[in-house]
């Protein structure tokens, strides 16, 4: 495939016929936390996550058979943060992906419980990928545990938090958004190179893509909130400016933000090259910049 909407299908199928079989319908007496995690999970989206796990998994010559798991599990982690992100005392949201959240279809405490299981069970599924060097498993583990807890995703999500009572600096919503948004993009795309046990250099390299297009796919999230719409943007927009929360827009300005989303999309497709290039993984970084225009 040299298509990005046609690879977009592909992994999307990929990882939704997995998660059929990994997260089954149940009629027991948990039935409802399953119903609340099937709801999340197959609630559309692009699955970003799981589409770079795949097109890193080609740059590192690694059959998509062995990382299909792992697309699973990091997809499994976003999807419980975002349904821990929409609870009211979090950001108090009643859209996601222009479909209602989970607390408003399920209630607050099955929301949440929902996200607590998500979470648990995508390490038992992570546990599953097959490695080239299965020394590695352990450090994948590690990898995911890092990037997606307290030094990672969370530890963005509480400094979000605490910037609600006060203006972040530059420094603090780098922090922010490096961790918040970029840290599971970022092991998106590390994870399939510890599996295929390549390089350091090249890892480091594609870590660096990472990084680079979390901040991409944030500071375009920011752009859209001003001038987006329900369908294109799949939550409520508007809603940073309405309750004047720090973002690219407000400490940069309009102008400045694009012109950061312009230099991050140049530099990372840069790097793209010089790991050899992949035609797809170009294409969906232009994707991400282009989506607020």
């Amino acid at each position: 495939m040299n298509d990005l909407f046609s690879y977009i299908e592909y992994a999307k199928k990929k990882v939704e016929d997995r998660f059929d079989i990994l997260i089954p319908e149940n009629d027991d007496y948990a039935s409802d936390v399953f119903k609340a995690m099937r709801y999340s999970l197959f609630a559309g989206g692009k699955r970003i996550r799981p589409l770079l796990a795949f097109l890193s998994a080609d740059i590192c010559d690694l059959d998509h058979y062995n990382i299909i798991d792992f697309a699973c599990c990091i997809e499994m982690i976003h999807t419980y943060s975002l349904i821990h992100d929409d609870l009211p005392a979090m950001d108090d949201d009643d859209l996601r992906r222009g479909k209602p959240t989970s607390h408003k279809k399920f209630g607050e405490a099955m929301a949440i419980l929902a996200g607590d299981a998500l979470l648990t069970e995508s390490f038992r599924v992570l546990s599953q990928v097959r490695c080239k060097n299965e020394a590695r498993l352990a450090e994948i583990i590690r990898e995911v545990s890092l990037c997606s807890g307290p030094y990672g995703m969370v530890a963005g999500q509480v400094a979000d938090l605490n910037a609600e009572t006060r203006r972040p600096d530059e420094k603090e919503l780098a922090f922010i958004h490096k961790n918040k948004t970029g840290r599971l993009i970022e092991c998106s795309l590390v994870i399939p190179a510890l599996a295929g046990d390549l390089e350091k250099d090249k890892i480091d390299n594609l870590r660096e893509i990472g990084r680079n297009t979390g901040l991409l796919f944030q500071i375009t999230d920011d752009l859209l909130d001003i001038d987006g719409d329900v369908k294109k943007l799949g939550k409520t927009p508007g809603k940073d400016a309405k309750s004047d929360k720090t973002t690219y827009i407000s400490l940069y300005g309009e102008k400045k933000s694009r012109e950061m989303a312009y230099d991050l999309k140049e530099k990372t497709k840069c790097l793209i090259k010089d790991i050899g290039g992949n035609l797809i993984l170009e294409q969906l970084i232009d994707f991400i910049y282009e989506r607020d225009h």
